[in-house]
């Protein structure tokens, strides 16, 4: 029982993760937004990876600051009030990236490595 309590974090996250995509999914076909420019845009934000060149620490603040939630849900609720279509409509890319992210297991990074992440710790 303390072996599957202990896996528990980790579903969760995964669960998150699945939830935060098929909403954002959801949300940007209610809409009727261009699914052309969400497969164009859906990986863009791992370009954010760049920073890796520079060094891991620079790396992994500009991974991190692009792969949390905080940025896309301020853009969604600026957009919303502003009545900014294009605004939502890349919120809801950038949500629906991170989500995926999370469903498949990639994490924030820690500056250690690439592939140290949040999920590593749970």
């Amino acid at each position: 029982m303390t072996q599957q309590l202990q896996k528990l974090p980790r579903i969760l996250l995964h669960l998150e993760g699945a939830a935060v995509l098929i909403t954002a999914l959801i949300f940007y076909g209610q809409n009727g937004y261009s699914w052309w420019l969400f497969a164009l845009l859906l990986m863009a934000p791992d370009l954010s990876a760049i920073g890796y060149l520079h060094s891991q620490t620079i790396g992994s603040l500009c991974y991190n600051a692009v792969h949390t939630y905080v940025l896309p849900i301020a853009l969604t609720v600026l957009s919303l009030l502003l009545n900014w279509e294009l605004g939502l409509q890349l919120a809801l890319i950038w949500l629906a990236h991170i989500g995926m992210d999370r469903l498949v297991g990639y994490g924030l990074k820690y500056p250690d490595g690439f592939k140290v992440t949040h999920f590593n710790k749970v």
